[in-house]
């Protein structure tokens, strides 16, 4: 199954602020930024001492990122970070233009105004965030894609969807510095999708945020067919 995040770490407040949870987002975040690079194996050990925390925490999170396919378990007892290829790359894309498209057209069907401020207010945010600070820009970048899908009325598509967002970012990482965004005007390629959804107009909403994907994934489909660092 396909989630994004195991809900036990996002919504239950009994685990707020855990060794596993803390050892979970850091993990989380170095295969996603790829610190940790791809099909490298994990061991506990090692990971123990970089984070400064318990092996079973470690062997908690571990298990909790196979389900996030950013973690993979082999020989019933080791774990490696998940492969990258070019293959598997077209796959999330594939399924995140389907996905979204699905997800985009159920959130503008029950737009309220509270979704369309909460929108707004993240698209400004998006737009006020400079992209050196990569880290920064990206969390940012993701809550705009979420807020847009967020009233779809479907939580384990909007799970789905989240964990595919993640998937695809982990790639943008690998490309590091070859993804020049300067002969694009993402900003605009923002706000275009953003007002056809304020403006209920789902066609065109959907036509945008695809053509938004599909030009990313046909520069890094390019790319890692290429043979970049990090591919497989």
């Amino acid at each position: 199954m396909i989630v994004s995040s195991h809900p036990t770490l996002e919504h239950s407040h009994a685990t707020a602020g855990s060794a596993t949870q803390q050892a979970y987002l850091a993990l989380r975040r170095m295969i996603v930024t790829g610190d940790l690079k791809p099909g490298e194996k994990l061991k506990i050990d090692v990971l123990r001492k970089r984070l400064d925390t318990g092996a079973s925490p470690i062997r908690e999170a571990l298990s909790l990122l196979t389900s996030d396919q950013l973690v993979e378990r082999f020989d019933n007892r080791g774990f490696r970070t998940a492969a990258t290829s070019h293959a598997n790359f077209t796959e999330i894309l594939n399924l995140r233009c389907v996905l979204e498209d699905m997800a985009l057209r159920s959130s503008i069907a029950h737009a309220t105004e509270t979704w369309e401020e909460a929108l707004v207010l993240s698209h400004h945010r998006l737009a006020k965030q400079p992209r050196t600070d990569v880290e920064a820009f990206e969390t940012r970048h993701k809550a705009f894609h979420m807020a847009l899908l967020a009233n779809c009325d479907s939580p384990m598509l909007l799970r789905y969807c989240g964990q595919l967002y993640d998937l695809n970012i982990r790639y943008r990482y690998l490309a590091g510095r070859a993804l020049d965004y300067q002969r694009r005007d993402v900003t605009r390629e923002h706000a275009g999708i953003m007002h056809a959804a304020i403006d209920r107009d789902a066609e065109l909403a959907s036509e945008r945020l695809l053509n938004h994907y599909r030009q990313t994934g046909a520069f890094l489909s390019g790319l890692f067919a290429g043979g970049a660092p990090g591919s497989s």
